[in-house]
């Protein structure tokens, strides 16, 4: 029972037009339940693998793996960022998609959260587990997801440059440039009677466009038939975001300092850009606007992150640096690009840890999972993975998991789905949630 003197959790301050979510305070009260705080989840995806050089090897410290197993593991030079976070961490050895396994290497990134083959001719996709599991958290918080990429857009089909997909297996538009993003989340607050008239037109022009696409369809060949049907598809999902948008209209935007994100970075400057990017995500989480999202650093096609690697001085192609893993030298310049990539994951997990949030933190009821689908570069076996956080939904960590190929990555995705509440016992190829996480 709510006492008098607590606040509501959605309590906001409202002064000269402008309104400021509060942050969770001890007047609000403890949760009657684990359920009343956020469950949370991220998935970020690097393309092109990593370097694996045997355990023998001068050079085995730039490799991704750890050394060791269980409790008993060494990070190399490569993971070392995340040492102090440890105990929010588990990294995984063997795991990958089986139905993916013998396709083309650079056309995983597509079935990276999906774990589904692409056919050939069709490419048709499956849901990805971040918007399986925005269809039942999504509905909480203004937006259901936060689809971001380096590239933005949703590129070619095997080579996308988004990780998310619909229940149609249709890829969705990432955004990319952090002003965008930024504007996405936290757009002017309050709505006026000309916002609420375009959500009503809209409605009346979808309704018109669904019409004369259903009659069109009639007279069409299977062909156009699917093409048609995709395109419906896109419709519907636009109705529901004009649905919510309206169920939204009332509700005051949290608001922020925006002269906190580095909004005017591009990827020209990869370290400013990375943290951009990081700290838009945690600002979504932290201001519950929503609690899905996905970021893919760079596509396995033609990227703009390809050039990422010049930051450190190497030649700034990352996909060549992956190529050469296996040469003289090779896997201290992949490992330093990789341990690169990695203190930008510390400091984004680093400041969900230290972030209070009930009794725990933020890092404590959010899933982060971090990765990529190739092992070696164009090898689609043993990808390099790590899952961070979910120490108060249940979850296990300081520890490197070693799996046989039985073993299908999608066991990751059901544990992840059942900590984040979702009522589910397999997901596509899965067996069964992960061993040792729980």
């Amino acid at each position: 029972m709510k006492k008098s003197w607590q606040l509501d959790r959605r309590a906001a301050l409202k002064a000269a037009g402008v309104s400021m979510a509060l942050p969770w305070l001890e007047a609000m009260g403890a949760p009657s339940s684990k359920r009343e705080l956020p469950r949370r989840m991220c998935a970020i995806l690097f393309p092109f693998g990593v370097a694996m050089p045997k355990d023998d090897a001068e050079d085995r410290q730039w490799g991704w793996f750890p050394t060791g197993q269980g409790k008993d593991y060494q990070l190399t030079n490569v993971l070392r960022p995340l040492e102090p976070l440890m105990d929010h961490v588990s990294i995984f050895h063997g795991l990958s998609h089986p139905r993916c396994r013998a396709m083309n290497g650079h056309d995983t990134g597509d079935t990276f959260l999906t774990a589904n083959n692409l056919a050939p001719v069709s490419y048709q996709n499956t849901i990805s587990i971040d918007q399986y599991a925005a269809s039942v958290i999504g509905k909480q918080t203004r937006l259901p997801s936060l689809t971001l990429s380096t590239d933005g857009g949703v590129g070619p089909r095997t080579r996308t440059t988004t990780l998310s997909y619909t229940d149609k297996g249709q890829p969705i538009p990432a955004l990319s440039d952090p002003a965008q993003i930024f504007k996405r989340l936290f757009g002017q607050d309050g709505a006026s009677a000309n916002d609420r008239r375009k959500l009503q037109n809209s409605e009346s022009i979808l309704d018109l466009v669904m019409e004369q696409s259903n009659s069109l369809s009639r007279n069409l060949g299977v062909a156009d038939q699917r093409k048609m049907a995709e395109f419906e598809t896109s419709v519907r999902d636009v109705e529901k975001r004009v649905e919510r948008s309206r169920s939204w209209l009332d509700i005051p935007l949290p608001t922020v300092d925006r002269d906190s994100i580095l909004l005017d970075t591009t990827v020209d400057a990869p370290r400013d850009y990375l943290k951009a990017i990081y700290d838009l995500q945690f600002l979504a989480f932290q201001t519950d606007l929503t609690r899905i999202s996905t970021y893919q650093i760079g596509s396995y096609g033609p990227s703009k992150a390809r050039a990422f690697p010049a930051v450190l001085g190497l030649k700034p192609d990352w996909h060549g640096l992956a190529h050469a893993a296996g040469k003289k030298g090779g896997p201290e310049n992949i490992g330093r690009f990789d341990q690169f990539l990695a203190e930008q994951l510390a400091s984004f997990l680093t400041r969900l840890q230290e972030t209070p949030e009930g009794d725990g933190s933020l890092l404590d009821r959010t899933l982060v999972l971090y990765g990529s689908s190739n092992s070696r570069t164009h090898q689609n076996r043993n990808y390099p993975l790590l899952l961070a956080g979910g120490g108060k939904l249940g979850l296990r960590h300081n520890q490197v998991l070693r799996f046989d190929e039985k073993t299908p990555m999608s066991n990751v995705f059901v544990t992840m789905l059942q900590a984040l509440g979702v009522e589910v016992d397999r997901f596509v190829d899965s067996t069964g949630p992960l061993d040792g996480l729980t």
